[in-house]
């Protein structure tokens, strides 16, 4: 036992300070993750956080003890939320310990009860739409619409493609499942103009001079200058606070459409029987109506204008 517990001190001992890593190594990591049983929806979301390590590692891909703790600060820098950066580091955490070298890993995370989402007013979206108007940086412009209109993460831009604009729609993975995000027709208008103008015909509609897909250090740096100089606070130059407006306008719609569903229902009962009422959401605005549904109820509405009297 004693001369087991040795062994293995000199071998923790003779270990090497770093850990080349190379992508094959990556991949079979991720199919031991399939051979394990889990599902292939992690496995996606695993795949791109593992791709972001990787290429942050210096070019000769080696692994200090301290290379987890500048990748977090470095995520932190380019805007991630505390708990996502949290993940990624997990994913290179349970990579290093497939590797063997669980000594390298981060062990800790970043507290992220306290982390407050500052958030973006109406005002100053207008404004960074208006600024980015003024001084010509039409992609820029059309960045800021599509988080605050669809939603969509950073790490998602490069999915919003020709074919999406044609279709209307965006594929994105949220918490491991697929779904689509549809693309306001006012924006898919602004969109498709744009591509014909810059003569983009396939793939990410968002790409750099070179014709390769935007980074997301790009994307930051591109709504981080905007923000300064549309004089938005620095704490909202970032992605997250467009995407938290489009969650706060969703909630607000969400709001309006219930209270316009009560107030409906509300007419409806007045009316009395065969009224029904029916609620929609248009791009801008969300609309109740009661009608009659049937026979009766028409006639009733036409001899008495039930629906004008039960309206005062």
């Amino acid at each position: 036992m004693r001369e087991a517990m040795e062994t293995a001190l000199q071998d923790r001992t003779a270990a090497p300070a770093e850990l080349t890593v190379t992508w094959e190594e990556v991949c079979r990591y991720l199919d031991s993750l399939a051979a394990r049983g889990r599902r292939r929806e992690t496995i996606q979301v695993y795949r791109p956080k593992l791709e972001a390590f990787y290429h942050f590692l210096p070019e000769d891909k080696r692994v200090a003890a301290d290379t987890l703790e500048l990748w977090r600060a470095a995520l932190l820098r380019e805007g991630y939320s505390p708990g996502t950066a949290n993940t990624h580091v997990s994913a290179a955490n349970g990579l290093l310990a497939y590797l063997g070298r669980r000594d390298l890993q981060l062990i800790g995370q970043l507290d992220t009860e306290g982390e407050i989402q500052p958030e973006l007013s109406r005002t100053e979206y207008l404004r960074l739409l208006a600024t980015a108007r003024n001084l010509g940086r039409e992609r820029t412009y059309l960045m800021v619409k599509v988080f605050a209109l669809t939603g969509i993460r950073v790490s998602e831009l490069n999915r919003v493609t020709v074919r999406a604009v044609e279709e209307g729609r965006v594929l994105t993975a949220c918490d491991g499942r697929a779904q689509y995000v549809l693309i306001p027709t006012c924006l898919q208008k602004e969109l498709a103009v744009y591509l014909r103008r810059v003569g983009i015909t396939a793939g990410p509609v968002f790409v750099t001079r070179s014709g390769r897909p935007m980074r997301r250090t790009q994307v930051s740096g591109e709504i981080r200058t905007l923000c300064r100089d549309a004089r938005v606070d620095g704490d909202k130059s970032n992605p997250r606070c467009l995407r938290r407006l489009y969650q706060v306008t969703q909630e607000r719609i969400r709001d309006s459409v219930q209270i316009l569903a009560e107030q409906a229902q509300a007419i409806a009962g007045r009316c009395g029987d065969g009224y029904e009422t029916r609620v929609g959401t248009a791009e801008t605005r969300a609309i109740a109506t009661v009608y009659p549904a049937d026979a009766a109820a028409r006639r009733d509405n036409h001899k008495n204008n039930t629906l004008e009297r039960a309206l005062r």
